[in-house]
């Protein structure tokens, strides 16, 4: 179930134009799959936080008939924090570890996150929302970072 939902979710992101909004946080990149990938996945371990696994999401696309891009679902965090917070509120287990989806689009890379502050809304405490907070700013500084690499990537082409 958590897996066709996950589909869903891509395919409506797919389907719109790429905008910035409160929910979700996003970047569009010219790199390819890989090297965003890679970009993406050193980032966030410089951010400090444990890779806890890569899912491919194409796999389930193509069994179903559809032809697909990659696809994929980085999950992360600070093992430690998790823990503590989804021993104390069970509620956040179903939104825990932390997720950035990150897909080909033709010659673009997307990197799609859910805004972490919505997690108010299962357990708001002043504890937790600095948590919260912290984590919104370090996606959006891997978001940026997957930006600023894809921008010294293209004055390397250029400059070729």
């Amino acid at each position: 179930m958590k897996s066709v939902l996950s589909l869903l979710l891509l395919l409506i992101l797919a389907s719109q134009s790429v905008r910035a909004s409160d929910d979700l946080l996003m970047v569009r990149s010219n790199m390819d799959f890989p090297e965003a990938m890679s970009v993406l996945q050193n980032s966030i371990i410089e951010h400090q936080y444990t890779l806890s696994r890569v899912q491919r999401v194409d796999i389930g696309l193509e069994k179903a008939g559809y032809e697909t891009d990659r696809y994929r679902i980085v999950f992360f965090g600070k093992q430690g924090e998790l823990k503590s917070m989804t021993d104390k509120h069970p509620e956040l287990a179903a939104y825990l570890p932390l997720k950035m989806v990150i897909f080909a689009e033709r010659d673009d890379t997307l990197l799609i996150a859910y805004n972490p502050m919505h997690l108010q809304q299962i357990v708001d405490a002043p504890e937790y929302n600095l948590i919260y907070s912290r984590w919104l700013s370090d996606m959006k500084s891997i978001l940026s970072d997957l930006t600023q690499a894809d921008t010294l990537n293209e004055s390397l082409v250029s400059n070729q």
